[in-house]
């Protein structure tokens, strides 16, 4: 019942979106040189790699590590990147990723395929068996400002009171979060 509710709403939010996204596509190609889209290689159910595709808000010279690890993120931000990143519309395409089935709508983040530490948590505490999610239960409770135990730890809890009722509340505050720009770093 997941899977076709997020097949069924992405590819409506694909329809709906679809004016705005080529207009941040036109925007992003029109701003910097490269591509519009970043495929980033991200850890998905079962620790599967998959590729996920974000509006690019980062040069192309950017190092391929999480941002909060590059020692000045904002020297490599695109000019509408920063606006990009905080309205939150560099996730738009991931729609496509929920539509394939690599992600759902509501799930732990997908990790990077590098980020070592998150993947064997998770592993450990048996979350990697969840499809990752455009949103979760971190991601309203922290977003990029959680440490890494406390990120898996909601993702722990998530695990264990998942239902189509919490993912409703969580779909529902995410909005509330985006609208009002809370817990965006660069």
């Amino acid at each position: 019942m997941k899977r076709t509710f997020d097949a069924m709403l992405a590819l409506f939010l694909l329809l709906l979106f679809s004016l705005p996204m080529l207009l941040v596509a036109m925007l992003v190609k029109l701003t910097s040189p490269g591509p519009v889209l970043y495929w980033s290689d991200r850890v998905g159910r079962g620790n599967a790699i998959f590729r996920m595709p974000k509006f690019r808000t980062m040069r192309t010279d950017t190092p391929a590590v999480a941002t909060h690890l590059l020692n000045d993120p904002g020297c490599y931000l695109t000019p509408i990147g920063n606006f990009l990143r905080k309205s939150s519309l560099d996730e738009l395409p991931q729609f496509i990723s929920i539509l394939r089935g690599d992600m759902s709508f509501v799930g732990p983040r997908p990790a990077l395929f590098n980020q070592d530490d998150l993947i064997a948590l998770r592993t450990g505490k048996g979350v990697h068996e969840l499809t990752p999610g455009l949103t979760g239960w971190a991601q309203i409770n922290g977003r990029d400002e959680l440490p890494i135990p406390v990120k898996v730890a909601y993702d722990v809890h998530y695990l264990e009171h998942r239902s189509l009722l919490f993912d409703l509340r969580i779909m529902l505050l995410t909005f509330i979060k985006v609208l009002r720009r809370e817990g965006v770093r660069h």
